[in-house]
């Protein structure tokens, strides 16, 4: 269980078709290509891409996400790959209100009714209190209930930072202007308006390169229609006013409209002094945001701790993956944001049996120690595991990506391993509670290697020869299963 929970104890490590290094739990299984698959290889691959210099690149499509990732190895692009990743639904994780994917950009992923700590990050809650007010008559009071956002971790409330309490529970909470607004607006508004001019004279170009005998057509073929119309007559008016007006469509050129920037920025040398108080007032570091508060806000970066303002809570994806050569599906959630079901979920754990390390005796530099391993066979049918010498390919030479000494295919340890295939028995969920285990009548095992067999688990003996006097000990081999 503390493979599974910790991350720094992944003992057991397999290879996927990528020959990417991944634990078990990781990994998907895909029926129709029959191959393991990890988290880069699991998505649809749209096509390859050119070198890119930048690391990291995302631009959403619609409801998709085009991801673009470079990787890199001692300054040197050893790899780029484009991952699609298919978004089922957006959502907010507290309240579970889903929202589709128009709605949930133009509230910029974030959720209306929820907030977060602006001081720990936390999720607020909403808290009910009664204020007396003055009744009508203005010589009695009566007590009226309002709400305010409060946090139960650091204590943080709403009416630390000023925000009025509200009559209803939910929506209307006060918000900070932000005064570059409307100057980003402007901005977004120019940008889109240089891109759209690019595109035209992309087209314009596309157009130019292809020789157009348009113009040969206008000027032939509109008197001989022309003719041909009157000559039969009005009946035909309205056809002959629809084939004019396509070919005065054509002849036209696109015209593109001129970007102009209201209120350009003008440089300037002229810098505003700091006040005085900068240098005089004490410096309280109590009141003083870290540097995650203040990121947290990056429209504002509050200097003070009373400048602290919620904000809306970061929505959440249901994401599907596919296999990026069958392109079947992989693993696809429920709709329903409060439901923890997938339709379809192929992972490696329920089809590929584990090892896992049981037990370690004492190791020793040059000598033989013996290891105890285990297999669990996840599937109904009976199973028989091989465990074969690994040899490295050299298409795995070439695409190995990590140094040598952290790449567990580098062997630097020899190790012994059974001679014959290991058979599992089916998997049972009732004979956790059966205390007769019948399963351990139905095979002979050979005491020397096999320790002991439990209903779908087998426990079996591996010699491991240390070629080194310190550092972990890394033995690589190669599994094969079948029934």
């Amino acid at each position: 269980m503390a493979t599974i929970l910790n991350p720094d104890g992944q003992h057991v490590l397999m290879t996927c078709s990528c020959h990417a290094l991944s634990p078990l739990t990781r990994l998907y299984f895909c029926r129709h290509c029959i191959k393991l698959r990890c988290q880069l290889c699991v998505s649809h691959e749209l096509k390859e891409k050119e070198q890119i210099e930048i690391l990291f690149m995302k631009e959403i499509v619609c409801s998709s996400a085009l991801y673009c990732l470079s990787l890199y190895y001692a300054g040197k692009l050893i790899r780029v790959l484009s991952l699609f990743l298919q978004v089922d639904s957006y959502y907010c994780p507290n309240c579970l209100e889903n929202m589709p994917s128009a709605e949930a950009k133009l509230k910029r992923n974030r959720c209306a009714n929820c907030f977060d700590c602006p001081s720990c990050g936390n999720t607020l809650s909403t808290r009910a209190t009664a204020v007396a007010v003055q009744s009508d008559d203005a010589k009695t009071t009566q007590a009226k209930k309002v709400y305010y956002l409060a946090c139960a971790f650091c204590r943080w409330s709403s009416r630390d930072v000023g925000i009025p309490d509200r009559s209803v529970a939910s929506g209307g909470w006060q918000e900070q202007d932000n005064p570059v607004t409307k100057r980003i607006g402007t901005l977004v508004d120019y940008y889109r308006q240089l891109a759209h001019n690019e595109k035209i004279e992309q087209e314009r170009k596309k157009l130019s390169k292809r020789r157009s005998y348009m113009h040969f057509a206008v000027s032939t073929l509109i008197p001989h229609i022309i003719s041909s119309h009157l000559s039969q007559g009005y009946a035909n008016i309205f056809a002959f006013l629809w084939l004019l007006l396509v070919f005065s469509a054509y002849s036209q050129e696109m015209t593109e409209e001129e970007a102009e920037l209201k209120e350009p920025s003008v440089a300037t040398e002229d810098v505003d002094t700091l006040p005085e108080e900068y240098y005089t007032k004490p410096l309280v570091l109590e009141r003083v945001p870290r540097i995650s508060q203040r990121l947290a806000n990056p429209e504002f970066q509050p200097g003070d701790i009373s400048s602290l303002y919620p904000r809306h809570k970061h929505l959440l994806a249901k994401r599907s993956q596919r296999c990026r050569e069958c392109e079947h599906n992989l693993s696809k959630p429920e709709f329903n944001p409060s439901s923890i079901k997938f339709k379809i979920q192929l992972g490696a754990l329920h089809y590929v049996p584990r090892l896992r390390i049981a037990g370690v005796g004492s190791l020793e530099c040059d000598k033989e120690g013996q290891v105890t391993l285990t297999l669990t066979n996840p599937v109904e049918n009976i199973v028989k595991v091989s465990l074969l010498p690994y040899i490295e390919n050299t298409a795995e030479k070439q695409s190995k990506d990590s140094s040598e000494e952290d790449s567990a295919k580098d062997k630097n340890d020899s190790v012994v391993l059974p001679t014959f295939p290991l058979a599992l028995a089916a998997r049972d969920e009732a004979a956790e509670y059966d205390e007769a285990d019948v399963n351990a009548e139905m095979f002979s095992d050979d005491p020397r290697v096999v320790a002991d067999r439990q209903s779908n688990k087998l426990w079996f003996y591996v010699k491991v020869t240390p070629k080194q006097p310190t550092g972990d000990v890394k033995v690589c081999t190669e599994v094969s299963s079948g029934q």
